[in-house]
């Protein structure tokens, strides 16, 4: 099977141009959770499968790990293998929202050692914009074996804890400016952001209809600005449940500045002890 010209991004032209490769709609609102499956119903690209935020892309929050904690390996391969995905099935991953919720899917199959994976730049939006159909018939696909091979792309709270303030480690905040301030907080109890923490709104990585991502030169010149001279081994993503952290990982991916890890729990697990310090402003 061959593969998509980009390893992290594939063009509208490029996925009509494989029907073979496994699709996933990942359309997800936060605050009216059933709208990814109700959209789906009503129209998706051909071929693919829904995957939900809370049900496939997570595991069960308990009120301190989280809003979406990562799920267990063996529970999210198995419906990888159900979904139809092996070593050697081409995943893209595509959504409504910019790409916020499939770079979560992107990001889990690489954690798992899966590389052949890219989002659909532009999401459904581009898939439209070329004017192409949708389907609403359900998608029934067969079995496959995923065997999980999982790498060293996150750190936990205590990591974060262990090195706050220290030269070892850049916080990335991808929530939006307002959020990381503490302004307008209405997903978590606190409001506020992890002391020491660079705002990077994973908007800024999009061209300025919020649809496709900005070219590879704008986003390494953007990132490298932030980096200040630091390797990106020492970013840390994080934002509000460690999904649109994966939206920026992409983006620096993209950017050629690879090798930065996700803070899975992010600040909905950070602000859940109030003896953990907060930064406002």
């Amino acid at each position: 099977m061959s593969g998509p010209a980009s390893s992290l991004l594939v063009t509208v032209e490029e996925l009509a141009a494989h029907p073979e490769w496994r699709v996933f709609d990942c359309r997800h609102d936060l605050k009216n959770t059933e709208y990814g499956r109700q959209a789906y119903a009503r129209g998706h690209i051909p071929g693919a499968l829904f995957l939900h935020l809370d049900e496939d892309l997570s595991g069960a929050a308990n009120g301190s790990n989280g809003r979406h904690p990562l799920p267990g390996i063996d529970a999210f391969a198995r419906r990888m293998s159900d979904c139809g995905v092996d070593a050697s099935t081409q995943v893209v991953a595509y959504d409504n929202e910019g790409g916020i919720f499939a770079a979560r899917l992107w990001w889990m199959l690489r954690w798992l050692g899966h590389e052949r994976v890219a989002v659909l730049d532009g999401g459904l939006a581009g898939w439209k914009r070329s004017k192409r159909a949708l389907e609403v018939n359900a998608v029934a696909v067969a079995a496959r074996q995923f065997t999980p091979q999982p790498q060293e792309l996150t750190v936990d709270v205590g990591r974060v804890l262990a090195d706050l303030g220290s030269e070892r480690m850049l916080i990335l905040d991808a929530r939006s400016p307002e959020r990381f301030r503490g302004e307008n907080e209405t997903l978590d109890p606190v409001g506020g952001h992890i002391p020491g923490a660079v705002n990077r709104f994973y908007f800024d990585n999009l061209d300025d209809d919020g649809c496709f991502f900005k070219p590879v030169a704008e986003l390494h010149n953007e990132f490298t600005a932030l980096l200040g001279g630091r390797s990106p081994t020492l970013v840390v993503q994080q934002c509000g449940s460690g999904v649109t952290a994966c939206h920026n990982l992409l983006a620096m991916e993209l950017a050629g500045l690879s090798g930065s890890t996700l803070y899975p729990g992010s600040w909905s697990e950070w602000c859940a002890d109030p003896s953990r310090p907060v930064a406002k402003g």
